[in-house]
């Protein structure tokens, strides 16, 4: 568990912009870690977070795209079903609102990394960090019983 820059790169709704972007971030060697791609009526939001920031933001900044960089926090949790939830119900346990989530792909067997933009950034280290000393070995975070289906 850890926090990164995610970058929220606003793009216009034309065939080829979203090549533009990856086609610079590909020639910068940056290599995405995580990646969502949300539309809206005019303009559709990429966000990604890269394994390495700097250069990340010299690409994206060389295309003179609208952006932003919010921190996010990042957790590695293990590829099951219901490893979100619990994650979720102990953030919410804690009062921390989730304002948005979305995660990689996890092979099998293996892990998965959850990219949360979270009201409370402290509060949401502590209450993670508080479970992964719990359990050193896994991130293995276990849902209240009430919420178990």
């Amino acid at each position: 568990m850890y926090t990164g820059t995610q970058f929220s790169v606003f793009l216009v709704d034309k065939p080829g912009v979203l090549v533009q972007v990856t086609d610079k971030l590909a020639q910068s060697k940056v290599n995405i870690s995580a990646l969502t791609l949300m539309d809206s009526v005019e303009h559709g939001v990429f966000r990604i977070v890269c394994d390495d920031a700097d250069r990340a933001r010299a690409a994206l900044r060389s295309l003179n795209i609208p952006m932003t960089e919010p921190e996010v926090l990042m957790v590695e949790l293990p590829n099951r079903p219901g490893a979100m939830a619990d994650l979720c119900a102990k953030l919410g346990a804690d009062h921390v609102s989730i304002k948005y989530a979305y995660l990689t792909a996890g092979a099998p067997g293996g892990r998965t990394l959850g990219i949360f933009k979270v009201s409370d950034m402290k509060k949401a280290l502590k209450t993670v960090d508080t479970r992964a000393n719990r359990k050193k070995a896994d991130l293995n975070i276990r849902r209240p019983r009430a919420l178990r289906a």
